[in-house]
């Protein structure tokens, strides 16, 4: 019981984090507030790594969390 009790307060802890993650510097997609603008590194496949949230004049990609299987992971398109 105590396991399953400290695994929904460690769930709900990242879940608290992310929806602060997102700081004042980061600019909201317009007419979608769960999206955020980032600039991503990408790897030889095209798939972005290591992105950092950023205004729109420096972004690279739009990017929002989403939930897998394994917790919470960003989806990122390129502009």
């Amino acid at each position: 019981m105590k396991t399953r009790i400290a695994a929904l307060a460690a769930a709900l802890t990242v879940i608290a984090a992310v929806a602060t993650a997102t700081p004042a510097s980061a600019d909201p997609v317009p007419g979608n507030p769960n999206q955020f603008y980032a600039y991503c590194a990408v790897d030889l496949l095209g798939v972005p790594l290591g992105c950092t949230e950023t205004d729109e004049a420096h972004a690279s990609h739009v990017c929002q969390y989403v939930a897998t299987g394994v917790g919470l992971g960003l989806d990122c398109i390129q502009r």
